[in-house]
C-alpha cells in the first residue's frame, strides 16, 4: 500500500506531505483547487511522461517522494538487485519496502531512483504496475472501446500464465509461416534472387575478405609513408646503442664488470651491481628489437600500391553494400545461407509445410482451451457485474459477455481464437446491445467501478486510485457507489478523489485540498481533516459556501450512518 507521498513544487502544490492509511482515503476540495494535481503527482512517480510545465513557476525542479509496502514488489526488487528498504516498522516486517523518488527539473529533464538507485521511466513504469491502478476520468470510456474487453476478460479469469503458454505456440508457428511464404515466391522471383545472391557471394567471395584486415593495411600504410623517416631514426638509434664506439652498451657493460668488482668487495654494492646488469641486458633487447623492425622495413618494390589498390577495393564493397568491413563479412554468410535456402526450396518447402501444420495444430488446440476458460470466466464475469449493478442502483441493466469464433484462416490470431464484447441493456425488456451505444457517462462510471472490484479481487496492485469516479453519479447511485468503495477498500487500499458528499463520509482518512492566495502568488494545500474538519466539508459538498447549523447536523448524521454502515459490513 501507499504510505506517504511528498510533493515539491508540482504546479500549485509548492510543498505536501501527505500520509495515507488503509482502507478509503479520500480527497475533496473546490473544482479547480488543485485535486488533479495529486493524481498527476501519483502518475509522475510512476514513470508517465512528464514536462517542464509540471514544474511550478519560478522553481528549478519539482519532485515527487512515494513510500510503498508491497510484498508484490520482492521479486521485482531481486531481478534487479535492489534491496527492500526498512522504513517501515516492525508490525509490517512481511512487507517489502519501497521509497521511489522522481525529480523534474526547470528544462522538462527527470531523473529517478529505487530504494536511492537510480532507474529509468521504463522501470517506474514496471514497478508502478505492480504498485498502484489509477482509474482516472476517461477510463471508464475505455469501456466503449470493443478491443480491450477481451484484455478485462483475460485479466478476470487469471490468464496470464495460459497466455504466455500459447503466444509461444502462436509465436513458433507464425515463424515457421512466415519461412513459408519466403519459400513460395514466384519462380522468376526465385531465379532473380538467386543470380543477385550468386553476384554477391562470387564478388565477396573473390575479395578473401578477413576480419581487422582494413586497419591493419591502413597501419602499414602510414608507416610506409613514414619510412625514409623512420629508417633515419631507427639507424641512429641502433648506432647509439650497438653499433658505435663508446656506444650505451659497451659502456653499460663496461660499469657492469666494474659494478661486480666492486660488489665482490662490498656486499651493500650487490643490488647495485644487479640493476646495472638487467639495464644491460633490456639494452640488449631493445637493440635486437630495432635491429628487427629496421629489418621489416625493407620494402619489396611495388608493395605500396598493392596496399593503395587493395583498400580502394575494400572501400568499393563498404560503399556498394553501406557497411563496414565487419559487415562485408555478415553480408557475405547471409548471402550464403539465403542462397542455399532458395537452392534447396523444394525440399526444405515440403519440410516446413509438414510442421507448419503441425505447429497450426498446436496452437489451434491451445487457442480452443483459451477458449473454454474464456467462456467459463465469461458467465462468473457476467453474475457478478449483474450483482454488482444491482448492488449500485442499476437493478434494470442487464450485462452480457458475448464470445465468438474468430473468422477467417487459420482461425486464431496472437490472442487465441475468440472475439469478446460486453453488451448491456439499460431498461428492462430491452435487448442487450453494444455499450457505446446504450451506456451514459453515469453508467459507464459504475460499470468500470464493479470491473474494477471484479478484476482487481485476486490479483492487481494492493492500491487503488479512482480521479472522480462519480462522474454522472447522484441521488441514491451516488450512495449505493460510496458504498461499493467501502467494500473494495476492506481488502486494498483505495484512494478517491471526489465531489460526492456520499463518499467523503464514507472515507476512513478525509483530505482536503485547498488553494489560497500569498503574495500574488497562488497555492495548493492538502490538510487532513479531524471530525469537525468533515463535518464542515462535508456540509460544504451539499451546499456549497450555505453552510448552517441545519447542513452541518446533517453532515454529521450522515458522517455517523456511514460509520454505522462500515461497522455492519
Amino acid at each position: 500500500m501507499l504510505r506517504e507521498l511528498h510533493i515539491e513544487n508540482i504546479a500549485v502544490i509548492e510543498s505536501a506531505e501527505i500520509e495515507l492509511a488503509p482502507g478509503l482515503n479520500v480527497l475533496t476540495g473546490e473544482t479547480g483547487a488543485g485535486k488533479s494535481i495529486v493524481i498527476d503527482s501519483l502518475q509522475a512517480v510512476l514513470g508517465s511522461r512528464v514536462s517542464r510545465e509540471l514544474v511550478c513557476t519560478g522553481a528549478p525542479k519539482a519532485s515527487v517522494s512515494a513510500a510503498f509496502s508491497s510484498e508484490k514488489a520482492e521479486k521485482w526488487l531481486k531481478e534487479r538487485d535492489l534491496e527492500p528498504t526498512g522504513w517501515y516498522d516492525a508490525g509490517n516486517a512481511d512487507d517489502c519496502g519501497v521509497l521511489i523518488r522522481r525529480r523534474i527539473s526547470a528544462e522538462g529533464k527527470s531523473s529517478a531512483w529505487i530504494n536511492g538507485e537510480p532507474v529509468t521511466a521504463a522501470e517506474l513504469r514496471s514497478l508502478g504496475e505492480l504498485l498502484l491502478d489509477i482509474h482516472g476520468q476517461n477510463d471508464g470510456r475505455a469501456l466503449l472501446d470493443e478491443a480491450n474487453h477481451r484484455a478485462y476478460l483475460d485479466s478476470f479469469a487469471g490468464l496470464d500464465a495460459e497466455l504466455e503458454a500459447y503466444g509461444e505456440k502462436y509465436a513458433a508457428w507464425s515463424a515457421t509461416r512466415d519461412a513459408l511464404r519466403r519459400l513460395d515466391m514466384g519462380e522468376r522471383e526465385r531465379e532473380m534472387k538467386l543470380l543477385e545472391l550468386e553476384r554477391t557471394i562470387q564478388e565477396l567471395s573473390g575479395a578473401r575478405l578477413s576480419a581487422g584486415e582494413e586497419a591493419a593495411l591502413n597501419a602499414r600504410r602510414e608507416l610506409l609513408r613514414n619510412s625514409e623517416k623512420l629508417t633515419e631514426a631507427l639507424d641512429a638509434a641502433y648506432e647509439a646503442l650497438y653499433g658505435a664506439s663508446n656506444s650505451a652498451i659497451e659502456l653499460t657493460g663496461e660499469a657492469a664488470a666494474w659494478c661486480r668488482q666492486a660488489a665482490a668487495l662490498a656486499e651493500g654494492l650487490s643490488e647495485a651491481a644487479a640493476e646495472v646488469d638487467s639495464a644491460l641486458s633490456e639494452l640488449n633487447d631493445a637493440a635486437e628489437i630495432i635491429r628487427d623492425f629496421r629489418d621489416s622495413l625493407d620494402i619489396e618494390e611495388g608493395e605500396y600500391d598493392a596496399l593503395e589498390s587493395r583498400l580502394a577495393q575494400l572501400r568499393r564493397l563498404e560503399k556498394r553494400y553501406q557497411c563496414d568491413e565487419a559487415g562485408l563479412i555478415d553480408t557475405l554468410e547471409r548471402a550464403k545461407d539465403e542462397y542455399e535456402t532458395l537452392n534447396n526450396s523444394a525440399v526444405m518447402r515440403e519440410d516446413l509445410a509438414k510442421e507448419l501444420a503441425k505447429r497450426q495444430k498446436t496452437a489451434y488446440n491451445a487457442a480452443k482451451e483459451l477458449s473454454h476458460k474464456r467462456f467459463a470466466a465469461a458467465k462468473q464475469l457476467q453474475k457478478r457485474v449483474q450483482s454488482g449493478l444491482r448492488d449500485l442502483s442499476m437493478p434494470g441493466v442487464r450485462f452480457e459477455t458475448e464470445m465468438a469464433p474468430l473468422g477467417g484462416e487459420p482461425g486464431f490470431d496472437a490472442t487465441g481464437c475468440d472475439t469478446v464484447r460486453f453488451l448491456m441493456s439499460a431498461n428492462a425488456g430491452e435487448e442487450p446491445g453494444r455499450i457505446s451505444r446504450i451506456a451514459s457517462g453515469g453508467e459507464l462510471a459504475r460499470i468500470m467501478l464493479v470491473m474494477k472490484d471484479a478484476l482487481t479481487e485476486r490479483s492487481g496492485p494492493d492500491t487503488l486510485v479512482f480521479d472522480e469516479i462519480d462522474e454522472g453519479v447522484s441521488g441514491i447511485a451516488a450512495q449505493r457507489v460510496a458504498e461499493k468503495l467501502a467494500h473494495i477498500s476492506r481488502r486494498k487500499q483505495v484512494i478517491c478523489v471526489t465531489h460526492l458528499p456520499q463518499i467523503a463520509a464514507m472515507a476512513d482518512t478525509h483530505f482536503h485540498v485547498e488553494k489560497r492566495v500569498e503574495g500574488g502568488r497562488t497555492y495548493t494545500a492538502v490538510v487532513p481533516l479531524d471530525r469537525d474538519g468533515r463535518i464542515r466539508e462535508i456540509a460544504r459538498l451539499h451546499g456549497g459556501d450555505n453552510i448552517t447549523d441545519t447542513t452541518l447536523k446533517s453532515a454529521a448524521e450522515q458522517l455517523d450512518a456511514a460509520s454505522e454502515y462500515k461497522r455492519e459490513e
